[in-house]
């Protein structure tokens, strides 16, 4: 008795769709824009307070300095990133207001576009066609995709001037009290906030690498020598203003 068997055709295996997730933040979100903050605060305060040492100021007057450069940076960088974030979303604003009214004066030739810059992409022209037909049929969700498509802005996700302007004031700040801490707490001298700076420069830049492809320590110790020679030439010059003018 002879047994027959037939070949069954074995299921291929699922295609796994990647998570949303799974690329790196190419934008920074967040992270970008509060690193940076924390950072720009940290060097510039840093540097400030140790020109003011090179210049032989007693402990009093760099306290006094680093609380200044704190304040005034901080309200340059919020008024700053506020002006710059506003003018910004107006722009885009108005070109989307521009964009939402040729869609009403003539919604055959905007489609017509929509549908070109798919063929220039690679796809089909009776495929681009259709693509843009169908994305066509409902007026926001046409002026989202032409958004996206020609301005490469989601007008969903524009940015807020006060959450920059917040954000900014906030990390700055937060970067800048940073050396004058240890004075606040009694030092009378500027080597606790040096360690201390030097440690949150290095902090920072680790943190940079989270939003870049290079290592945590490359990033770190770049900043830490950035940060330093910043906080070095400063020195000097305080150095030579101060022997100059005393």
């Amino acid at each position: 008795m002879s047994t027959v068997t037939t070949d069954q055709p074995t299921e291929s295996p699922q295609a796994r769709i990647p998570d949303a997730d799974h690329h790196r933040d190419v934008n920074g979100g967040w992270l970008r824009p509060a690193v940076f903050g924390a950072m720009d605060g940290l060097v510039s305060n840093f540097a400030l307070m140790t020109g003011v040492v090179g210049g032989a100021a007693a402990p009093g007057t760099v306290v006094l300095t680093g609380l200044a450069g704190l304040a005034a940076g901080a309200f340059s960088m919020a008024a700053g990133e506020y002006t710059s974030v506003a003018s910004q979303r107006e722009l885009v604003e108005a070109e989307l207001e521009a964009e939402r009214l040729e869609l009403r004066r003539n919604p055959q030739g905007e489609l017509a576009e929509l549908a070109q810059l798919y063929v220039a992409k690679g796809v089909d022209p009776e495929l681009a066609r259709e693509v843009a037909r169908q994305l066509s049929a409902d007026p926001e969700t046409t002026l989202a995709v032409h958004a996206r498509e020609e301005l490469g802005v989601d007008p969903d996700d524009l940015p807020s001037p006060l959450v920059a302007a917040a954000s900014s004031f906030g990390c700055f700040a937060l970067g800048a009290l940073l050396p004058v801490l240890p004075y606040l707490l009694g030092a009378t001298a500027i080597w606790p906030a040096a360690l201390l700076a030097v440690l949150g420069l290095f902090a920072c830049g680790a943190v940079v690498a989270r939003v870049t492809a290079r290592s945590w320590w490359y990033s770190g110790l770049r900043q830490l020598v950035l940060g330093a020679s910043a906080a070095g030439v400063t020195y000097l010059l305080g150095r030579l203003i101060g022997g100059a003018v005393g």
